[in-house]
Formats: structure tokens, C-alpha cells, sequence
């Protein structure tokens, strides 16, 4: 379930200077955006920023970006930001349907996308629009180099089946996959948690994991 409504958080996004308001801004404009050639990493389905913002502090030459559908969760991460001391400057946000990521992003600007806990969108008549599909797998395609990956994190066990099961299909590669990633010591060195993880594995929930790649 989504946040509630929050008064005034359209104006104040569309007012931060943090938050891309067009595509003409940035699409084959990324290191004009950032000021250096450094790759580009975009998690789709941001939240309240807690893993985009941990990503951009950890990994300072790397550019993150941060999309989300909604003004009011997207509020969230700006006021993360603002009680930070020292912001990253390796981060952008953009309020967007992520159907529309094709306008934002050149052919081969992205080196990675992050899925974290999508809506698994239950019913059947909704699968095409989770993120996992094949439909939105055709649309970040396009955006990626040729080697870059999708990262995909959730605790719903019939969306990550659904997920695998897409995988193949839509013409891309499995490169890796758990059904129990704090569980692989190995998976975990380089793992950064979402709001999300952090509150279903404390309940004892498996986190279901996996990366793909476009197939040659």
C-alpha cells in the first residue's frame, strides 16, 4: 500500500533542484547532468531513497538515479537527504511512470537497473505491469549497455517465480539467483537493504534474489 496523499509534495519535488522535471534535461545528457562520464545506475521504484541514497554514498564514482511514481514517496527520500550533513553529489531523483523510462535514458546510458520489492500486482490481468515482465524487460533493454544487468529484490515467492519464469522469454540471460540471500555469505559482502528488507527479514521472511543480463 502506498503512502497517503501529502499536501504540498507535488509542488515541493517539482520545485527541487535534486529532481529532473523533463527528459530534454538528461536523455544523452547524463554526464552533463552529473559533470563526469562516470556509469550510471538507476533504481526503478525508489520508495523513500533508502537504498539509492546508501548506493550513492557507498559508491561515489558511480551516478545513481532514483525514479518513483509518486510525489509523496518520493518527499520521503528528499528529507532523508536534507538531514544529511553532507549530500551525495552523485544523485538524482525523477518522478515518473517507469513506462516512460525509454524518454529519459539514451540507447546504452544505464550499466544497471535495481528492482527493489516491486508491487507484485496479483492478479493475473496485472502481470504486464510488473516491473519483471517481459513487456517492461523489452523497455530497459534499449537503456542499457551491452553488458549491463538488471538487479532484482523481493520477498514475494510467486513474483520472483513469475519473474524466472520471464527471464528466457524476453531474451535475456540468468546470471544469478537465490531463494535465501542473507543466507549466501557471498551475495551478502556488497548488499545494501531497502526499508523493505530490512523489515521482512527481521521478521524471519527468505529475501529472493536474482541478475540478468541481456542474451547475446
Amino acid at each position: 500500500m502506498r503512502l497517503r496523499n501529502i499536501p504540498g509534495a507535488r509542488e515541493a519535488v517539482a520545485a527541487d533542484p535534486r529532481c529532473i522535471s523533463s527528459p530534454e534535461i538528461c536523455k544523452g545528457k547524463w554526464s552533463e547532468v552529473f559533470g563526469n562520464s562516470n556509469p550510471v545506475r538507476v533504481e526503478v521504484g525508489m520508495g523513500k531513497g533508502r537504498f539509492i541514497i546508501d548506493m550513492a554514498l557507498k559508491y561515489p564514482d558511480i551516478n545513481f538515479v532514483g525514479i518513483e511514481m509518486y510525489e509523496s514517496v518520493m518527499i520521503k527520500g528528499l528529507q532523508r537527504l536534507d538531514k544529511m550533513e553532507s549530500q551525495p553529489a552523485n544523485l538524482r531523483f525523477i518522478r515518473m511512470n517507469a513506462e516512460e523510462i525509454g524518454q529519459w535514458f539514451e540507447e546504452g546510458e544505464a550499466d544497471r537497473i535495481y528492482l527493489n520489492f516491486s508491487d507484485p500486482w496479483p492478479k493475473a490481468r496485472h502481470a504486464r505491469r510488473r516491473l519483471e515482465s517481459r513487456e517492461f524487460l523489452a523497455r530497459f533493454a534499449p537503456i542499457l549497455k551491452s553488458d549491463g544487468v538488471i538487479e532484482f529484490k523481493t520477498d514475494n515467492m510467486d513474483l520472483f517465480d513469475f519473474a524466472l519464469e520471464e527471464v528466457e522469454p524476453a531474451g535475456w540471460q540468468l546470471l544469478f539467483q537465490t531463494r535465501d540471500l542473507h543466507s549466501d555469505a557471498e551475495a551478502m559482502k556488497d548488499n545494501v537493504m531497502t526499508e523493505y528488507e530490512s523489515k521482512f527479514s527481521a521478521k524471519g521472511n527468505p529475501i529472493y534474489k536474482y541478475i540478468i543480463k541481456k542474451a547475446l
